[in-house]
């Protein structure tokens, strides 16, 4: 397989969850190691995949970073594995961009390493990944991301894609079991849990500070509906531009569910999960990714930065060695009705600019 757009297609039959992409990564270790890679499987435990070039002479360690699992999707009432972020054609396009590189000799100077990365979606991924040392000898790293037609079109492409900040925060409320013809005997939890909402929707930062916190999962049953319940669970999805206002909105937060349990005699256990940082990209990267996107496009493909209220685990990557410099651009590939849609469709003829895009980045590092 050759084309980008082969290899998207074979992925996009093969879907498979986070850290069961076992069909996935031995397709993508296989076809590394036909390319003359050094191949590393099974990265930390997982399905995780590396593949290694060494020119032998003294450079920088660059990295193409894809995502390789799908999503699961509800149909006729069975969980499916169906790729609808993206992540196959992520895939397709670093594999087939490390393929040329190699064909055409043009890692010169330094290493390229290609990491493949499970997990994406459980926000885990990439953590088990770093914590494996998949990046312990990286100097630079790219990712790349489809994007949404209403954000660039098919001729343009993004230099950086700025993520939020994205956590889950949950409230698990205790009351006081009662019968409901003796509310007086018991604490509500279900008031509780609803006075917590309140607070928390009270909550005002920096209006200049782009944030949101809302509850988007209340879960309580009493067993019966003629009894007071004693337990109820919040979740709040929060996400914030900056990872200085989500630390800031997690502390206000967790202090506005305790006191609004405490209104009616309740108490409540607070804990924050599925974190994922903001965007912080270094300046040279994104120079780097404009102008290989303006080399592969023309100077009229060239976006201005998005920002997104999205979160991606790739971002783990900086937070984790911050002397990481990294890129990601977002694709303009006409994709419709949105990512993450189970009807997610776009124009399949990005890839190639897509592809060439990263080689042009290698290129320009390690073909000295």
């Amino acid at each position: 397989m050759s084309s980008v757009i082969e290899v998207y297609d074979f992925l996009h039959t093969i879907p498979e969850l986070g850290f069961q992409e076992y069909k996935t990564a031995a397709f993508l270790a296989n076809e590394l190691k036909k390319a003359g890679f050094t191949v590393i499987e099974k990265v930390g435990g997982t399905t995780g995949v590396i593949g290694v070039y060494d020119s032998g002479v003294d450079g920088p360690t660059m990295a193409l970073r894809a995502d390789i699992d799908a999503l699961g999707h509800m149909v006729d009432g069975k969980l499916c594995a169906m790729h609808t972020c993206g992540h196959d054609a992520h895939s397709a396009m670093v594999l087939t961009a490390a393929e040329d590189l190699m064909k055409t000799g043009s890692v010169k100077q330094g290493k390229l390493k290609v990491i493949f990365q499970p997990a994406e979606e459980l926000g885990t991924g990439a953590l088990a990944m770093i914590k494996a040392g998949a990046v312990d000898d990286v100097d630079m790293i790219l990712g790349v991301h489809l994007r949404p037609g209403e954000e660039v079109s098919m001729a343009q492409s993004v230099p950086a894609l700025y993520h939020a900040a994205a956590e889950r925060l949950q409230g698990v409320f205790h009351g006081v079991p009662a019968h409901g013809a003796r509310p007086h005997l018991g604490v509500n939890a279900i008031d509780a849990a609803a006075a917590a909402i309140t607070a928390v929707n009270a909550i005002h930062l920096n209006p200049n500070e782009s944030y949101s916190i809302k509850a988007t999962r209340f879960t309580c049953d009493a067993g019966v509906t003629n009894a007071i319940p004693a337990e109820a669970t919040v979740i709040w999805d929060v996400r914030s531009e900056l990872n200085s206002t989500m630390a800031k909105l997690i502390e206000k937060a967790k202090s506005a569910i305790k006191a609004g349990a405490a209104t009616v005699g309740a108490t409540v256990a607070v804990t924050n999960y599925q974190s994922i940082p903001a965007a912080e990209y270094t300046g040279d990267m994104i120079d780097l990714l404009s102008e290989a996107i303006t080399a592969v496009y023309g100077p009229e493909g060239l976006r201005e930065p998005v920002k997104t209220a999205g979160g991606e685990d790739f971002h783990f990557y900086i937070k984790e060695k911050p002397s990481i410099k990294a890129g990601y651009f977002g694709l303009g590939c006409d994709l419709t009705p949105g990512i993450h849609h189970p009807d997610m469709k776009f124009n399949k003829n990005a890839l190639e600019k897509g592809k060439d895009v990263l080689i042009y980045a290698v290129r320009k590092v390690l073909n000295s």
